[in-house]
C-alpha cells in the first residue's frame, strides 16, 4: 500500500478530496475558471461506488494513477441528540474519473476495491457531457468544498446543471441549511414541485 493511500484511508473524511489524483500544477490550473484539465482524447467519466465508499474507491483509484474528482460539501446532521458539521459527497454513491478509452485500461476500474462499476452505455463507459464535471471544479472553494448553489436565493430563476433533468429551468421555492432545496420546475409545459442538492442548481 502506496504511502499517499495509507494516510489517506487513516484520514478518512479529512482527505481534501478534490486535489488528491492531481499534480501540483493541475491543482493550480484547476483554480482557474478556464482551467483546460484534460488532455487530447480525454473526456470526465463517472464511477458508481459501493454505499458509503466513495473516499476509499477514490484513493484506490488515485492509487493506480487516475485522475479522480469527488465534489464535497458540508452538511450538518443530528447524531445521539447532537449536531456536528461533516464533509458528504454531493453526489452520493459517485465520483468521477479522467479516461482515454483509446488509451487507458479502462475495465480495471470496475474491479477496483470500492467501485461497483463505471456508468455505462451500451457497450463503452458513458461520457459526462461536457462542462458539468468543469463547472462543479470552478465552483470549489480553497477548503475544497463545493460551493455551486450557496449564494441562491427563494424566488429566484434557476437552471438545473446536472442529472436527468439537466438544463430543466425553474423557480427556487425554499431552501434549508442541509443542502437541499425546493424548485419548481417547468417541465413539458407544466410545472412539476422536487427537492434536490443545492449544488446542482445555478442562477438562470
Amino acid at each position: 500500500m502506496s504511502r499517499q493511500l495509507r494516510l489517506g484511508l487513516e484520514r478518512g473524511a479529512s482527505v481534501n478530496y478534490v486535489q488528491v489524483g492531481f499534480t501540483p500544477a493541475e491543482q493550480a490550473a484547476r483554480r482557474k475558471p478556464t482551467a483546460k484539465l484534460l488532455r487530447e482524447g480525454e473526456r470526465w467519466y463517472a464511477a458508481q461506488t459501493l454505499a458509503n465508499r466513495e473516499t476509499g474507491a477514490l484513493l484506490h483509484l488515485n492509487a493506480q494513477g487516475f485522475r479522480t474528482f469527488l465534489p464535497v460539501s458540508v452538511r450538518t446532521v443530528s447524531h445521539a441528540r447532537k449536531l456536528k458539521t461533516v464533509r458528504r459527497a454531493v453526489f452520493p454513491g459517485y465520483l468521477f474519473l479522467i479516461l482515454d478509452l483509446q488509451r487507458d485500461r479502462w475495465r480495471s476500474v470496475n474491479g477496483t476495491s470500492g467501485v461497483s462499476r463505471l456508468v455505462m452505455g451500451r457497450d463503452y463507459p458513458l461520457a459526462v457531457p461536457e462542462g458539468v464535471v468543469e463547472t462543479l471544479l470552478d465552483c470549489v472553494d480553497e477548503q475544497g468544498l463545493c460551493t455551486l448553489g450557496r449564494d441562491l436565493r427563494e424566488g429566484e430563476k434557476v437552471r438545473v446543471i446536472s442529472g436527468p433533468l439537466a438544463q430543466a429551468m425553474g423557480q427556487l421555492v425554499n431552501l434549508d441549511d442541509k443542502g437541499r432545496v425546493r424548485v419548481l420546475l417547468e417541465i413539458m409545459g407544466g410545472e412539476v414541485l422536487t427537492t434536490m442538492e443545492r449544488c446542482v442548481l445555478e442562477r438562470a
